[in-house]
């Protein structure tokens, strides 16, 4: 009668009785429903999601649930009339995942229950939003396709081996099913072909434009899906009692994810075209060296069914391939991990370490940059091997206790899809790729190669956003001892200069106010390996004490060439090399960038001269006031009181030209007019900018403000060289003590 409460038992249908009233009773399905009157009559309650699992009553107060489902959690405080929102926590559970080459690179995946989407690996806001992502081709279970370099086709897939391929510029997406029969509902030995819930689909390393489909066949189209050729014979056990309806014996499962006797995974060698394997979710790899002509069953002897979830071909060595076997449908629990050397021909199990009662293992992959160091990704997190699989340890940092679905590669990050907890970026594996190469005290790890992005990052993550990597050259550096309380110094250089310095001392005698410098960030100095971000900045500017200027003390940020960066404790010297690229998204000649730099070069120095002439005069005129007080009395010294107090006059009229000290909050820069160290600072923010081409304006102004400071430059030298010299010459000829006591 209630065919909505007894759908896809295999997936859901859970009953949760009220623990407060004995008539009402929720069952949890798509939708959710509820009975009041005892379970004679249901009807729908409304929730956030689709696909319900889950449901927590308060047993002390039955208006207060959670309710979990395929898109997060969701809290009601009235009864379930209305849902807390679910769009604040990182729940995707995303099956596989592929990134482009773009700068910066996107991440794409398929999320239960949800679209496929690529979304920003970083951004220029504040963190990965909403608007940071977009839907494309395929469904939840989707496999992605695309080429790398120009991903503007995307081919995604989805259950019972929907195909599409779909075009960024129309946001259109096509269906390409080789053979697009309605498999819903049908038993999977009638199906023309068979595909798992989560078919592969990949493109050829060699010609992006060729596209493999699998199922328990393997599909090729070199025309954008208009047409497939079959390339292989079935790679499955093929058992037909294994291909009835599913789910049973309650209700028929045919929405695809209970099919078996269906291809997993497929990958084709990097070194060499045509060389392709392939896994079954039975158990089953084989091989082809010819693009599908002949093909090898080359399935680890003994091997028992199980699903062939990845198999990595290492890139340092074409024979060489790592698989993954899961036998958890099985309740087979333990890691299964095989490596060859030869095609296949022979396989070790390599497990040692991978211990915990459920951590069997989904993926491993190999380090592109170092031979031999595996990552692996566990049903309860990361682990990795130092020596090719001969012994794993854990590397779960900060990641969640979550399954790992796939991992990739890119730009010497880690990309890891997870089942529950979204996708995870472990930024910069150049620690873990020098692991033991480096035995001395201070050990300075060279940074991968960091291109020069802006915007996008903030010191402390912000809820309900992905986290951004810091703006920055990111860095790794190994301490053998704690050195808080020794001298760490970072210096940075550009062709022999010194740029750029940093301590792990808090600086006793920093001031800051309203408007003022930031405070400078210490190096961590702890045992071990510590991270730090120098921000492409140069050295802070200096400041004329509590005054407020309408621009950023902050040093302007460097142009792409190579940085050398020295790290020095106790004597010992590490050194390495980073280079900054230039954006190729701003896509300017390198002379630009070079006018940008000469340009700030001049706006900082004229910064500096004026605030270094404004606190060398403010210095003079403080002594020339406490002279004035220690003097007043003193006949004998009339003069050279007026002359002071002529001296202070003509000091305070020059640097009420340079610097606005009224301004004390930022609202004043409207209140008050803005001087000439302001204007400086405020072409420095113009000219400090991702497009480096310095406009015309900015050129003409800079042109304009160095001639006020030349101005005001000189009116400085004839104070230092006519009032302050005679100032001197008259205290000397009066014969005045260098130290002298009041008069009380």
């Amino acid at each position: 009668k209630d065919r909505i409460n007894i759908t896809r038992s295999w997936y859901y249908m859970e009953i949760f009785a009220d623990p407060q009233d004995e008539n009402r009773v929720y069952v949890l399905n798509a939708p959710v429903t509820r009975s009041i009157d005892g379970g004679k009559t249901f009807a729908p309650l409304s929730t956030p999601h689709g696909d319900n699992h889950h449901l927590w009553i308060n047993p002390n107060d039955n208006s207060k649930m959670i309710n979990s489902n395929d898109g997060g959690a969701n809290i009601s405080n009235n009864g379930g009339a209305s849902w807390s929102t679910q769009e604040n926590q990182p729940t995707a559970q995303f099956y596989r995942v592929i990134t482009d080459n773009q700068v910066p690179y996107m991440v794409y995946g398929g999320q239960q229950d949800n679209s496929a989407i690529a979304i920003a690996s970083r951004t220029n806001g504040m963190g990965i939003d909403w608007k940071d992502w977009y839907s494309v081709a395929g469904c939840e279970s989707a496999y992605l396709a695309f080429d790398p370099n120009n991903p503007q086709v995307v081919y995604g897939g989805c259950y019972q081996g929907i195909i599409e391929k779909w075009v960024k510029a129309s946001r259109e997406g096509k269906s390409i099913k080789e053979y697009p029969e309605l498999n819903l509902g049908n038993v999977p030995a009638d199906f023309k072909y068979r595909y798992n819930w989560n078919a592969p689909i990949i493109s050829s390393p060699h010609d992006r434009n060729t596209i493999y489909h699998a199922g328990n066949v393997i599909f090729k189209s070199s025309d954008g899906g208009n047409s497939w050729a079959v390339v292989s014979p079935d790679l499955t056990r093929n058992d037909k009692s294994k291909q009835g309806p599913g789910g049973r014996p309650y209700t028929n499962e045919a929405a695809g994810g209970e099919n078996y006797n269906t291809l997993m995974y497929l990958v084709e060698s990097m070194h060499e075209k045509g060389v392709l394997w392939a896994g079954s979710d039975d158990g089953l790899i084989h091989i082809t060296k010819d693009g599908g002509n002949h093909w090898e069953n080359v399935t680890p002897t003994g091997l028992p069914e199980g699903i062939i979830n990845s198999i990595e071909v290492s890139p340092h060595d074409a024979a060489t391939a790592y698989a993954v076997v899961m036998r958890y449908k099985q309740m087979d629990l333990a890691p299964y991990v095989f490596k060859t050397t030869d095609y296949g021909k022979t396989w070790t199990k390599i497990v040692n370490g991978i211990k915990g009662e459920h951590t069997f293992v989904r993926v491993v992959r190999e380090d592109p940059k170092r031979k031999g160091l595996l990552y692996a990704g566990t049903e309860t997190g990361l682990y990795i091997s130092l020596d090719d699989g001969q012994n794993w340890q854990t590397l779960q940092l900060n990641l969640p206790l979550v399954p790992i679905n796939d991992l990739v590669f890119q730009d010497n990050d880690l990309v890891a899809a997870t089942a529950g907890r979204s996708f995870w970026i472990l930024d910069d594996l150049g620690a873990i790729q020098s692991l033991d190469a480096d035995k001395s005290s201070v050990r300075l790890i060279k940074p991968k190669d960091t291109y020069l992005l802006f915007g996008g990052s903030t010191e402390k993550p912000i809820p309900g956003l992905g986290e951004n990597p810091k703006q920055g050259v990111a860095f790794d550096y190994y301490l053998d001892k704690d050195a808080d309380s020794l001298d760490l110094k970072l210096e940075v250089h550009y062709q022999g200069k010194l740029i750029r310095s940093y301590t792990n001392k808090k600086d006793k005698d920093f001031k800051s106010w309203p408007g003022g410098p930031s405070k400078p960030k210490t190096l961590p100095s702890k045992k071990g390996y510590n991270r730090f971000t120098w921000d492409f900045r140069k050295d802070d500017l200096p400041a004329v004490e509590k005054v407020f200027v309408y621009g950023d003390y902050s040093g302007s940020r460097v142009g792409p060439g190579s940085y050398g960066l020295k790290l020095t404790l106790e004597g010992s010297t590490a050194e390495v090399e980073v280079n900054i690229l230039p954006n190729p998204k701003v896509g300017v000649p390198l002379a630009d960038y070079q006018e940008q730099q000469a340009v700030l070069g001049q706006i900082e120095q004229a910064i500096r001269n004026i605030h270094e002439s404004v606190n060398q005069m403010r210095s003079a005129k403080s002594q020339l006031e406490n002279y004035d007080k220690l003097l007043k009395d003193n006949e004998q010294a009339k003069v050279l009181v007026e002359k002071g107090n002529a001296l202070i006059e003509r000091i305070d009229t020059w640097e009420q030209n340079l610097i606005q000290p009224k301004q004390k909050t930022f609202q004043d820069v409207i209140n008050f007019h803005n001087q000439l160290n302001a204007e400086f600072m405020e072409l420095k923010s113009y000219v400090d900018a991702a497009e480096p081409k310095v406009t015309q304006g900015a050129q003409e102004r800079l042109k304009d403000l160095m001639a006020y400071w030349n101005t005001y430059a000189t009116e400085r030298d004839a104070i230092v060289k006519t009032e302050m010299a005679s100032y001197n010459d008259t205290y000397k000829a009066l014969g005045l003590p260098a130290v002298i006591l009041s008069e009380n």
